[in-house]
């Protein structure tokens, strides 16, 4: 049995402790130094940096988020115990938890410390894939001659930087590929290390409810449960040509994932390529002015996405999932680069409009071939492209200030 103690970063160990400096916060695991595929994720990020900025609101509960209009951002560990979640309304947060210390969200000073901390990580290995400011996946393969030992022993040195340099902490989930070290990632937090092998990773897997598989929302688990899938190990030992024709593609790959089975690389890459926002309805939809009501707040997240991550995009994609689950996806190149909701919305509109006649249960927006807003052409400037992204970056300031509820469009609300 492999072994290595986060503290002191030893080897030995007894009766369950470090034999060198006693801790407890061991790793043991027969396949500790074969693994090489992780995903680290902050503790709850941007409530753990303004705790460390105000010692005094330690053992106070805080909330990261909007006026009492807004919806919360995050929110400490203690906040949690009471029930408080991100993307939860203000007003329900704070009814939860009155006494909570509600700050707003500072984004130059969180992406500075994700600057640093992914930073750090990719110092280990240029195979570093974020998913936001505070969480990517990466892949160490071949590195531990470079970087003094096997990936969790790197790792837990880098944990150990990043509690001792910056005041914060992560947790770190370790496995043979993506789909499980991001399960890992969470089962400890916060500062988590946990190991999912390879052999054990099925029997793992099998007991736990479908909604853990990654694309399995609340509407879809639902479904699942309905059709006899429960558990994990349900899809695991459902036919694979059953699932296949009842939920398509997506079938076929619920049924790898419930066999630990997850082929994508670690790939830096993916988030130059492009980004996405969907949503599940909870009844099917067919009618063109209630999927466009869903398809415009999709827009305008995707658009305030792009524009706090600093890119533009040339390509519009529209996704549309079928009742049978079978997917489509349109695509159009854009005569210029984008980052606002409205050329998102009257582009991804008309792609629309062209698959009316069907009942759907998603629709999606995409954003790919993604520049530099550096990049955008000269004559760009005082195009109608300029004038909406400065209205937009101005209903960006003024969300940031008074909360997300605070600027509605008319397109936003539902008639």
């Amino acid at each position: 049995m492999k072994a290595l103690c986060r503290d002191c970063l030893g080897a030995e160990i007894a009766a369950g402790r470090c034999a060198a400096c006693g801790s407890p916060r061991v790793l043991a695991h027969p396949e500790l130094d074969r693994l090489t595929i992780a995903h680290m994720d902050c503790d709850a990020f941007y409530a753990s940096v303004e705790k460390r900025d105000r010692p005094e609101l330690r053992d106070q509960p805080v909330i990261v988020g909007g006026g009492k209009r807004g919806v919360v951002a995050t929110c400490c560990y203690i906040a949690r115990q009471y029930g408080v979640r991100s993307a939860m309304p203000m007003f329900k947060a704070l009814k939860a938890c009155p006494e909570a210390v509600v700050i707003k969200p500072d984004f130059a000073k969180y992406k500075h410390e994700s600057s640093r901390i992914l930073g750090a990580l990719g110092e280990l290995t240029p195979l570093v894939q974020p998913l936001s400011l505070d969480e990517a996946w990466a892949d160490l393969s071949g590195t531990e001659r470079l970087n003094g030992g096997p990936a969790a022993f790197q790792l837990a040195r880098l944990q150990k930087w990043i509690e001792t340099e910056t005041g914060l902490t992560v947790s770190i989930g370790l496995a043979a590929n993506r789909f499980l070290a991001k399960i890992a990632s969470d089962i400890d937090k916060p500062r988590g290390f946990t190991v999912i092998g390879e052999e054990e990773a099925p029997a793992f897997l099998a007991p736990r409810p479908v909604s853990i598989l990654p694309g399995v929302g609340p509407v879809f688990a639902k479904s699942l449960i309905s059709d006899g899938y429960r558990t994990v190990g349900d899809l695991a030992r459902a036919d694979v040509k059953q699932l296949a024709a009842r939920y398509g593609d997506h079938g076929l790959r619920l049924h790898a994932l419930a066999h630990a089975r997850d082929s994508r690389p670690v790939d830096p890459e993916s988030d130059r390529r492009g980004m996405s926002a969907e949503t599940t309805f909870n009844e099917d939809l067919s009618d063109v002015k209630a999927l466009e009501d869903e398809l415009w707040p999709l827009c305008d997240k995707l658009a305030s996405k792009a524009r706090r991550t600093g890119v533009t995009g040339r390509v519009v994609v529209l996704k549309l999932r079928r009742t049978d689950f079978r997917i489509l996806t349109r695509r159009r190149t854009l005569p210029e680069p984008t980052q606002t909701a409205r050329t998102m919305f009257a582009h991804a509109r008309e792609l629309l409009a062209r698959e009316i006649g069907i009942p759907y249960r998603l629709i999606g927006v995409g954003l790919a071939d993604l520049v530099e807003p550096g990049d955008l052409p000269a004559d760009l400037f005082g195009s109608s492209e300029t004038r909406a992204l400065k209205t937009e970056r101005a209903v960006d300031t003024l969300r940031d200030r008074f909360g997300a509820a605070a600027v509605t469009t008319a397109r936003a609300i539902k008639r």
